[in-house]
């Protein structure tokens, strides 16, 4: 079992930043992708940025220049710094995590989501 658990999300003005953290834990063989979905109400659950364990990253267009994500592999930790947060950026953020758990199986976990509010 893996656990994902996020943290970082908050209420923040048009134009300011925030953080979101997100640590997995548990029986972890090997993590290959880490990633932030986010999904706002009444839309689907799209991505907003990946990064795999050799560091290469992809980010929706969307976020592009104001985004960026990374991780820590000694703390199976992965970071999302929103800079220039729009009221469209609003949305419940949610924490994805890929890799294996032994050499047989592979697991696929999501966090609980948390919630980010752009709003002056």
């Amino acid at each position: 079992q893996v656990q994902v658990v996020e943290s970082g999300g908050g209420l923040v003005q048009p134009g300011g930043s925030l953080r979101l953290s997100c640590a997995a834990s548990g029986r972890l063989f090997r993590i290959n992708a880490m990633g932030w979905y986010r999904q706002a109400p009444g839309k689907l659950r799209e991505l907003v940025a990946v990064i795999t364990s050799g560091g290469s990253t992809n980010y929706a267009d969307s976020v592009k220049g104001r985004f960026t994500i990374s991780r820590d592999n000694t703390k199976n930790t992965v970071y999302l710094q929103m800079n220039s947060l729009k009221p469209e950026d609003t949305a419940v953020y949610y924490c994805n995590v890929r890799g294996s758990v032994d050499v047989f199986r592979d697991f696929d976990s999501w966090g609980q989501g948390t919630q980010v509010t752009v709003s002056s």
